[in-house]
């Protein structure tokens, strides 16, 4: 057993103590962690089998290094070792683990004892991370890496135990992304048109022109995808009128097309403004962005009705492309940033898994 840290009765909440410069900042903004295997009572130990980057981090290292796995398997190991976690420079982000607990502190909050197999629901970018293997054991062409080392999780960090019915790379590709469903889930059952049980959109605001009686027309821009099948499936569930997602090219569109979980999927650049509005063809009540390339934020508020609400997921998102888009447009719409946590979310993203054969048949194909 690793000696636990006897100074101090225990560390920061928000992990303080591990940050290594610079001095003042969260774990998220730092430079450097301490990786420091010994646990605070407060902490928990866990040994890391598999990472899991995020879709926006992988394609950028993707693109920098023309496909080469070797290359990209080089840059993530020396990101790691010389930050103490994952946090792509470029991106910004970083992704999600999944191990054993080793270790838990006796005042750790976070229920977790050791042998469990569990899924962190935090990013990479703020989890002291050291891997021992460097990476030798992944190809670098896909986005879980199997490996081996330690990760620490703070008081107020947030971990699941993995389910049993399913297996772990699927699992960990639900859990990367099952903010964005919840949330999506939220905000639909919120903004009812006038056949609705609530009193208004989101907040208590007025629905949007266009809504339809008893709910929000959705566009999802990035529908076929892992995230974006779950927040269409998450939309229907929560009483959506109308869905309809919007995919980059034909096989996307063949694909999610066959599943039916849109109401009608469409064929555009998320990157085009005018493309995807006359794409969708009607201004939507709630449009969410599950596109892992920069520049989706215009053509999401251009396809936005009066009164509606953007939700942005994806770690490309620029916050003043996407204000100042707005501001020029004379959009008056909600913008809403998707930080990943709603109180439910790891069940709600299961459920829809398990319930919707569809959302399976997506994400076991992309998994294969």
């Amino acid at each position: 057993m690793t000696e636990r840290r006897s100074e101090g009765p225990q560390g920061s909440p928000v992990g303080l103590h591990r940050v290594l410069e610079p001095a003042g900042v969260l774990p998220q903004a730092a430079r450097r962690l301490d990786t420091d295997p010994r646990i605070r009572p407060d902490e928990v130990r866990v040994r890391v089998e598999r990472l899991n980057l995020d879709a926006a981090s992988y394609r950028q290292l993707h693109t920098a290094h023309g496909g080469d796995p070797g290359a990209i398997r080089r840059e993530v190991a020396e990101i790691i070792g010389a930050r103490g976690k994952m946090h792509n420079p470029v991106t910004g982000s970083g992704g999600m683990l999944v191990g054993t607990v080793e270790e838990a502190g006796p005042e750790s909050p976070l229920g977790l004892k050791p042998g469990d197999r569990v899924a962190t629901l935090v990013s990479l970018t703020l989890t002291p991370l050291a891997i021992t293997d460097g990476l030798a054991a992944w190809d670098g062409r896909s986005e879980q890496i199997p490996t081996d080392g330690h990760a620490i999780l703070f008081a107020r960090s947030i971990a699941a135990v993995l389910p049993g019915d399913l297996p772990v790379p699927l699992a960990l590709s639900v859990m990367d992304v099952c903010g964005a469903p919840a949330l999506t889930h939220r905000v639909v059952r919120q903004f009812q048109g006038p056949g609705g049980a609530s009193p208004g959109g989101v907040g208590g605001r007025p629905p949007s022109e266009g809504t339809a009686p008893g709910g929000p027309v959705v566009a999802v821009l990035g529908g076929a995808g892992k995230s974006g099948s779950l927040s269409l499936a998450a939309a229907r569930r929560a009483g959506a009128a109308r869905t309809i997602g919007l995919v980059p090219n034909e096989a996307e569109r063949d694909r999610l097309a066959a599943t039916g979980l849109a109401d009608a999927v469409v064929l555009a650049d998320a990157r085009d403004p005018v493309a995807v509005a006359e794409a969708l063809g009607e201004p939507a009540d709630v449009t969410v962005v599950c596109v892992d390339v920069p520049g989706c934020e215009h053509g999401a508020i251009l396809a936005t009705a009066p009164g509606g609400t953007v939700i942005f997921f994806s770690m490309a998102t620029s916050f003043s492309a996407a204000a100042l888009g707005a501001e020029g447009l004379a959009a008056d719409v909600t913008m809403l940033i998707g930080n990943g946590y709603v109180p439910g979310h790891v069940e709600l993203a299961l459920d829809l898994l398990r319930s919707e054969p569809a959302v399976r048949a997506l994400f076991t194909a992309r998994e294969g």
